[in-house]
C-alpha cells in the first residue's frame, strides 16, 4: 500500500510517535527537556527513525535523506551535552533548547516529502522533493519554527531571570 515496504511502515510509524511524544512535551511543559519521560521518548524514538531510516534507499543509494539523518543525530548529541551541562546554567538551557526544537523541525522534511509526494493517492500533491508547493510548505513550517524557537528562548530568559539571585 503507497508503495510502502514493512520496514518502511515500522520506520514511519516510530518517526509518528517521535512526534507525538515532541507533541505532548509542548503541551505539558512548553519545549522539549531530556529531563522530561516526553523529551526521552522524543529523543530516543527520533534516534531510531534516525537509525531505520539509514536503512530506507526508496530513491537509490545514499542521499539527502540519509544525510538529514545523520545530521539529526548530531544536532540531538549537542541537544544531550548541552542538557547534561544545564544544571550549570549559561548558554547550555538555550543550546538544548534550540537543537531539540530543530531535531522536531527536521521530522517535518521527509514526513513532508513522503507523504504529500504519495497522497492523495490519484494525484500526489506534489510531485517530488523540488517541487516549489512543497518547498513552500517546509519553508513555512520553518517560518513557524523559527516563531516557536524565539518564543521558547524568550519563555526561558524570563524564568532565568525570575530565579537569578539580585545584585548587590
Amino acid at each position: 500500500m503507497l508503495g510502502i515496504t514493512a520496514f518502511g511502515w515500522i520506520h514511519t510509524v516510530i518517526s509518528l510517535l517521535a512526534m507525538a511524544a515532541a507533541a505532548v512535551a509542548f503541551a505539558r511543559h512548553g519545549g522539549i527537556a531530556l529531563a522530561t519521560s516526553a523529551g526521552r521518548a522524543f529523543v530516543g524514538l527520533t534516534v531510531a527513525s534516525c537509525v531505520t531510516g539509514l536503512f530506507i534507499f526508496h530513491h537509490g543509494g545514499f542521499g539527502p535523506p540519509h544525510v538529514l539523518a545523520l545530521v539529526t543525530l548530531g544536532v540531538l548529541g549537542v541537544a544531550a551535552l548541552a542538557e547534561r551541562r544545564r544544571a550549570f546554567g549559561g548558554a547550555s538551557a538555550y543550546v538544548a533548547t534550540a537543537a531539540c526544537s530543530l531535531a522536531f523541525f527536521f521530522h517535518f522534511i521527509p514526513g513532508f516529502t513522503e507523504t504529500l509526494t504519495r497522497l492523495p493517492l490519484a494525484a500526489p500533491y506534489a510531485s517530488g522533493p523540488d517541487d516549489p508547493k512543497l518547498q513552500a510548505l517546509i519553508g513555512a513550517t520553518f517560518a513557524v519554527f523559527v516563531i516557536g524557537i524565539l518564543w521558547q528562548l524568550l519563555r526561558l530568559r524570563r524564568a532565568s531571570r525570575t530565579l537569578a539571585p539580585a545584585r548587590t
